[in-house]
């Protein structure tokens, strides 16, 4: 077993205890945040990360899902200044986790009514800068993109639930006013040490 295999299975040993004893998914996705922040600002777990391959064309590496808690674990590899779209997560709890490279995580708040089908007007908030160890906490609904620094970035991403295929999540045209209803990214399972 290589030394990344095995921070990753120790990882997943302490999210299970983590979630063996709270209940409320809030307080679970916060108590493993440090678990997660800890795997990602490994030297070995960053090292890792250089072999894996691009996820461009809206794919996301599948490494982990929970299935006693139902969690997974994706990475996404973005090319140089990739730009990211504007979506939520559904009502899923997500960690983002940079491994490498740098990101800008951009949030939006919505700001009309919601009363007219398929339209949101939606208004960028805040940006967050990022680097290799920075790690983000995404609740439910919360509307953001992430885009792309001038080089490679690598991030895990922890999701409490799987998603795609299940639940439809949402993306919003900031030009157009619109919603678009899609099942997230294609999965490719992946597994440490593995070839590009």
């Amino acid at each position: 077993m290589s030394q990344a295999q095995a921070l990753f299975e120790q990882f997943i040993r302490d999210v299970h205890a983590v979630w063996a004893v709270e209940p409320d998914m809030g307080k679970r996705m916060a108590q493993t945040k440090p678990l997660f922040e800890k795997l990602v600002r490994d030297p070995v777990m960053q090292a890792e990360s250089d072999s894996w391959p691009s996820t461009e064309g809206h794919k996301n590496l599948l490494f982990h899902t929970d299935e006693t808690y139902g969690f997974i674990v994706n990475a996404v590899v973005r090319e140089p200044n990739r730009k990211g779209s504007v979506h939520d997560h559904s009502t899923a709890w997500v960690l983002y986790g940079l491994l490498a490279g740098h990101e800008s995580l951009e949030r939006y708040d919505r700001v009309d009514d919601g009363s007219k089908p398929d339209y949101a007007e939606v208004k960028l908030t805040g940006v967050t800068n990022g680097g290799p160890g920075n790690v983000d906490l995404v609740p439910p609904y919360a509307i953001h993109a992430e885009q792309g620094g001038t080089g490679r970035s690598v991030a895990l991403i922890f999701r409490s639930q799987r998603l795609v295929g299940k639940v439809l999540q949402h993306g919003y045209d900031l030009q157009n006013k619109t919603i678009i209803e899609r099942w997230g990214p294609t999965q490719i399972p992946y597994t440490f040490g593995q070839a590009a």
